[in-house]
């Protein structure tokens, strides 16, 4: 799928009946799923929840936003690709996409602005040096800032 070669992780969800609403159409609220289930893709894939396990600290969502772009509809598939495109010690920016396999075209594109949080603390906190260095062996042109 061209629209998303620049995406590291991409997953495939079905898109199911109950996920539309009165007005026909997938609920606006099903992206941010969608978005977190790609979220959790790439953190499968920097080992980012081994050291919430261990240390207990991990990703916490600060912000995050969509772009409606073309309704969705069951029966579908989408493929979501999900990226970061900023990264300090502390903090993260991804950005997302929903292409509909029945559309053959993007349907939505998203943003989130993630932090590093120390759950055993309840404070901020900064991202273990291997799950940094994971992100930037995956995101080949990014660089920490």
């Amino acid at each position: 799928i061209k629209e998303l070669t620049d995406y590291r992780v991409i997953v495939e969800l079905p898109v199911l009946w109950g996920q539309m609403d009165a007005f026909k159409h997938v609920n606006n609220t099903v992206y941010f799923r969608y978005f977190e289930s790609a979220r959790i893709a790439y953190g499968d894939k920097i080992d980012m929840y081994k050291f919430l396990k261990e240390d207990g600290i991990g990703p916490i969502l600060a912000a995050t936003s969509c772009t409606f772009i073309k309704p969705l509809r069951y029966p579908d598939t989408v493929h979501v690709g999900c990226r970061t495109t900023r990264i300090t010690e502390a903090e993260m920016d991804q950005e997302y996409a929903v292409y509909s396999r029945r559309l053959k075209k993007l349907a939505a594109t998203g943003a989130a602005n993630i932090v590093a949080y120390d759950y055993n603390a309840l404070k901020k906190s900064k991202f273990p040096h291997p799950v940094i260095e994971s992100i930037l062996n995956l995101e080949k042109d990014l660089q920490l800032s």
